[in-house]
């Protein structure tokens, strides 16, 4: 570097700037290393706190239903702690990978996706009614939610592709990405599994958005969702089936609104402070996924208002760091992925909440770093790997010189 500063320092003094030498031969590669800060600590530590407190109330509201299912009292939390642990790994390794090569390998992964949710179709493994998962022996994996990754890395090539002024227009701000995601709603549709569907739309409309679709265009998207619920509403019954038992849930609390009642009195039961860590009774084979979707109710129950509304905030700030990270990103296309990825986030989070709190009907949304089940686990954490690996391109702060 002093090579260099002695070169320039010349230039600039010197009016006759060819009879300079050449400037030195610069090590691209240590230019690379050097362009490249430190990982984002306080993103970083909001991650590991909630994925700490994550698994340990998996531990609490798993136990009973391990112990009574699988003879063992540890199995859900030893899964889950296997999942975590790698869920690390793979955050450390993928903050230290260049963020253009997600630009490079993101179309292909879309791609991917896309085929991997058709193949479900044909080899998927039947659950709850659904066909959602793939089997890999050891474990299952659900190829929705790597669509949600790929669409989120996708999308932020075709809009950085566009640039702003094709964005504005329908036949490039609209139509491709109207596609795309026609494409995935119906496979999904065919599942079915319309809680990822609705969060794949919900996904789409925040990167249009942010990529700079026009909002006129948002008007016909609102109407367009509007006809597509109706008709999801009209064409397939477990649907009706859980409107009614949202809007009614005591019209059948043994069965559609088990879920619901149970829910409202785990979250009653903890009141302010809560009955204490591991004391929930709703998780003694009364609430149905107490250590999946429904996992916030006992978090409500064993910690009460207040602690559930620590965690929220955890999350909040998350969020908030997650768009700080965003607006000094080096890249248009690292700011795009990571308001996706926050959007991707905030919506999960808002979505699961409500659910179990009666605030919408009920839907098989996951809380992130909470919930129980591997692929959404590891997911997130390569989610959050690639927000990491966008903080350490944001541009360091000039060092100030010292006055003499």
């Amino acid at each position: 570097m002093e090579d260099f500063e002695h070169y320039y320092q010349e230039k600039l003094n010197n009016e006759n700037i060819e009879q300079l030498p050449e400037p030195p031969v610069r090590n691209e590669s240590l230019g690379r290393r050097k362009e490249r800060g430190p990982l984002d600590w306080p993103a970083l530590a909001l991650i590991l706190l909630l994925l700490v407190i994550g698994v340990v109330m998996v531990l609490s509201a798993s136990f009973v239903r391990s112990y009574y299912e699988e003879s063992n009292a540890m199995y859900v939390f030893r899964r889950q702690i296997i999942f975590a642990l790698l869920g690390i790994a793979v955050l450390l390794v993928i903050s230290h990978i260049p963020v253009s090569v997600f630009r490079r390998w993101s179309l292909v992964l879309m791609a991917a996706s896309i085929a991997l949710l058709a193949l479900v179709l044909a080899l998927g493994m039947v659950g709850f009614g659904s066909r959602r998962w793939i089997s890999l022996g050891f474990t299952t994996f659900q190829p929705s939610e790597l669509t949600k990754l790929a669409l989120i890395l996708g999308f932020s090539t075709m809009i950085c592709k566009y640039g702003n002024r094709r964005m504005k227009t329908f036949r490039y701000g609209v139509i491709p990405f109207v596609l795309v995601l026609g494409l995935i709603v119906i496979l999904l549709a065919l599942e079915p599994h319309f809680s990822a569907a609705m969060i794949i739309m919900a996904l789409g409309v925040v990167m249009m958005f942010a990529g700079g679709t026009r909002l006129r265009w948002f008007v016909l998207a609102a109407a367009l969702a509007a006809g597509l619920l109706l008709i999801a509403y009209r064409a397939f019954p477990y649907v009706q089936e859980r409107i009614t038992a949202f809007l009614h849930p005591e019209a059948d609390p043994t069965d559609s609104g088990l879920q619901i009642i149970q829910s409202i009195l785990a979250i009653g039961s903890g009141g302010l402070t809560g009955l204490g860590l591991g004391q929930s009774r709703q998780k003694f084979m009364y609430l149905p996924e107490e250590h999946n979707d429904y996992i916030f109710a006992i978090v409500c129950e064993e910690l009460g208002f207040i602690g559930a509304v620590l965690i929220l905030i955890l999350f909040a700030l998350l969020i908030c760091r997650c768009f700080w990270i965003a607006l000094h990103a080096k890249t248009k296309y690292g700011a795009l992925v990571v308001i996706g990825i926050t959007g991707h986030l905030a919506i999960q989070v808002f979505l699961n909440v409500a659910v179990v709190t009666h605030l919408i009907p009920a839907t098989g949304i996951s809380l992130p770093f909470f919930s129980y089940g591997g692929t959404a686990l590891l997911l997130t954490m390569v989610e959050m790997g690639i927000v990491l690996a966008v903080s350490r391109e944001v541009p360091l702060p000039k060092e100030t010189e010292a006055e003499p």
